[in-house]
C-alpha cells in the first residue's frame, strides 16, 4: 500500500501563508473570457524598439549564448554607471557596484534578503507594487506600513516615516514613480526624508524602475543626495522604458560591501541574467533615448486624456505624474474594490485592478494601466460608463 502524501505538511508555511498577486488574479480570470478590454497589466503595449531586438539577433547569430559574468558583462555595466550619472547625477564603480539582475523584481529580493534577519523591520509605503511585503515574510522580516493619501499626492510625508521608524528598523523601501498611484517625490519631498535617515543605520531600496516615465517633472533619486548613496540600493531595469518586459532584465546598485552580499545570493540562485537580453540592454541604454521620449509623450496623452474621463465619470481621480497608471477612488459606488472590479469583468468585460492589491490602504480605489492605445481606453470608458449608470 502506498501512503497518500501529505504536500500541505511539507510545504513551508511561510509559502503556505502568502496570498497569490490580486493582479495575477484578474489577470487569468480575464485571459480565459472571451471579448475581455483589459485595463489591468503593466505592461507597454509598444513592441521592443526594432535596433533592440537587432541586437539580439545579431547576438544569437554570433553565437553569444553562453554564461555572463554572474555580475553581469562588464560593458553592460559600464553603460549602466554612465547612465546613472548622467540621470540621478551618481556614479557607480561599474566592477563592485552593480548586479545585472534578472528584472527589477530580482533585485528587490535580493536587497531584501541580504539585509533582513528574522524580527527586522522593513517600512513600506502604500499603495506599492505586490512583492514587497511577501518578500520581507519570506526573508523572516516583518512589513511596517505607512498609508499615503490623496490629499498629500500619495507621497510619503516626513512624519510619517517618522512615526514609523522604532530600533527595529532595517529598510525603508521607497516605490516612486509610484506604482499604482503614478504619484513622483520631487526634490523638496525627499530632502527632508533623507535628513531623517543620515542619522540612521537604515538601507533604502529605492524603486526607480518608472524613472523615464514622467511627465512635466524631473525624476530624482533619493541616492543623490549628500551621505545617501552608501544608505541606498537603486533598484532599477528596462521593462518599462524600452518596452523589454519579457527580456527580464533589470540591475541593482549600492555601497560595494552590500552588493559583495547580493551578489553571493544572485551566484547560487540565478548565476547570470540573460545573456542576449544584456548585449540588447547595451544598445537601448546607449541609444534609446529617442524611442523613449516618444513613448512618455504618448503615454502623456492617454494620461491627460484618461484622467479627465475618470473624473468626468464622478471617479474622482489624482493626476498621475510617473509610471502609467491611474488610481481613481470608486468609493462613491458603495462598492469595495473587488466588488468593482469583479462586478466589471463580469457584466461588461473591462478588467482592472482593485486597489487593495497593492495593500489595506488600497482598498476604495481601482487601478487602470494606460499602457493601452487611446482607442483601447475608449472603449473601455464606454463601458465603465454603462456599468455606472446601471450602479
Amino acid at each position: 500500500m502506498v501512503k497518500k502524501i501529505n504536500y500541505e505538511s511539507l510545504i513551508s508555511k511561510k509559502a503556505l501563508s502568502l496570498k497569490p498577486s490580486g493582479i495575477r488574479k484578474f489577470f487569468d480570470l480575464a485571459t480565459n473570457m472571451k471579448g475581455v478590454i483589459s485595463l489591468g497589466v503593466g505592461e507597454p503595449d509598444f513592441a521592443t524598439p526594432w535596433f533592440i531586438r537587432q541586437k539580439a539577433i545579431s547576438a544569437l547569430e554570433h553565437g553569444k549564448t553562453v554564461y555572463t559574468a554572474n555580475a553581469g558583462l562588464a560593458q553592460l555595466r559600464f553603460a549602466i554607471s554612465d547612465y546613472l550619472k548622467e540621470k540621478i547625477g551618481v556614479t557607480y564603480d561599474a566592477a563592485k557596484e552593480i548586479i545585472v539582475t534578472v528584472g527589477g523584481s530580482e533585485a528587490i529580493d535580493l536587497g531584501i534578503r541580504a539585509l533582513i534577519n528574522p524580527g527586522d523591520e522593513a517600512v513600506i509605503i502604500e499603495p506599492c507594487f505586490v512583492c514587497y511585503a511577501p518578500l520581507v515574510e519570506l526573508a523572516g522580516g516583518v512589513p511596517v506600513t505607512i498609508k499615503t493619501m490623496p490629499e498629500d499626492d500619495f507621497k510619503l510625508r516626513p512624519d510619517a516615516l517618522l512615526s514609523a521608524l522604532t530600533d527595529k528598523t532595517k529598510l525603508l523601501i521607497l516605490p516612486f514613480p509610484n506604482n499604482p498611484t503614478g504619484a513622483v517625490m520631487t526634490y523638496e519631498d525627499l530632502k527632508p526624508i533623507a535628513e531623517i535617515l543620515r542619522e540612521r543605520d537604515i538601507i533604502v531600496i529605492s524603486d526607480e524602475i518608472y524613472a523615464e516615465l514622467t511627465y512635466g517633472i524631473k525624476h530624482v533619486s533619493i541616492a543623490s543626495f549628500a551621505g545617501m548613496k552608501e544608505r541606498t540600493l537603486v533598484v532599477n531595469g528596462f521593462s518599462k522604458a524600452y518596452a523589454m518586459t519579457g527580456w527580464r532584465l533589470g540591475y541593482l546598485c549600492g555601497p560595494a560591501e552590500l552588493i559583495a552580499q547580493m551578489l553571493k545570493i544572485h551566484q547560487y540562485g540565478i548565476m547570470c541574467s540573460p545573456t542576449v537580453s544584456q548585449y540588447a540592454a547595451i544598445d537601448a541604454l546607449n541609444f534609446g533615448a529617442k524611442d523613449v521620449r516618444k513613448m512618455v509623450d504618448e503615454y502623456d496623452a492617454r494620461r491627460r486624456w484618461l484622467t479627465n474621463a475618470l473624473n468626468e465619470l464622478g471617479l474622482k481621480c489624482f493626476e498621475p505624474r510617473g509610471a502609467f497608471y491611474v488610481f481613481p477612488s470608486i468609493q462613491s459606488t458603495g462598492l469595495s474594490s473587488e466588488e468593482f472590479a469583479e462586478k466589471l469583468l463580469f457584466e461588461h468585460k473591462v478588467a482592472v485592478v482593485p486597489g487593495n492589491a497593492f495593500g489595506a490602504s488600497g482598498e476604495g480605489y481601482i487601478r487602470i494601466s494606460y499602457a493601452y492605445s487611446l482607442g483601447h481606453l475608449m472603449s473601455a470608458i464606454g463601458e465603465i460608463r454603462e456599468f455606472l449608470k446601471k450602479l
